[in-house]
């Protein structure tokens, strides 16, 4: 588990942008079970993928004029309860750290694993997530 004080500003990236953070399983669960229209939910993580295309790649993708409903966010190695049951959501994808999941009214409808955003750009990130709420939100 990585401390907070080291991953707050990493997870403020999101924050800032307006993603809530779930810290528990039972505040996933709540928005996972009580969602409406679309909610994209990012895994987010202290490697340098993460820092260098997921979290850019979800900013410049949010720039457009279509994007999710609800923004949501779980930190992987520091809420673990939370992140355990967000994978939960995202089966049968296996755990990938960090992954970008969108929902549309409960279901799963576009995830991006590690291996989609390692050595990809943010351009790129943005430009799949644009085509994917385009066509969902």
């Amino acid at each position: 588990m990585y401390p907070v004080e080291l991953t707050a500003p990493m997870a403020g990236e999101l924050n800032n942008l307006g993603f809530e953070s779930l810290t528990t399983a039972e505040q996933v669960d709540d928005v996972m079970e009580n969602q409406e229209g679309t909610t994209l939910l990012v895994v987010n993580s202290v490697c340098g993928c993460a820092a260098a295309n997921a979290r850019p790649g979800v900013r410049f993708s949010l720039e457009g004029e279509k994007r999710p409903d609800n923004l949501v966010t779980v930190f992987a190695g520091v809420d673990r309860e939370a992140t355990e049951k967000a994978r939960e959501y995202m089966l049968p994808y296996p755990p990938s750290s960090p992954s970008i999941a969108l929902f549309k009214d409960g279901r799963l409808v576009h995830f991006l694993e590690r291996h989609h955003i390692e050595g990809r750009s943010a351009d790129i990130i943005a430009a799949n997530l644009k085509m994917a709420y385009e066509r969902f939100c």
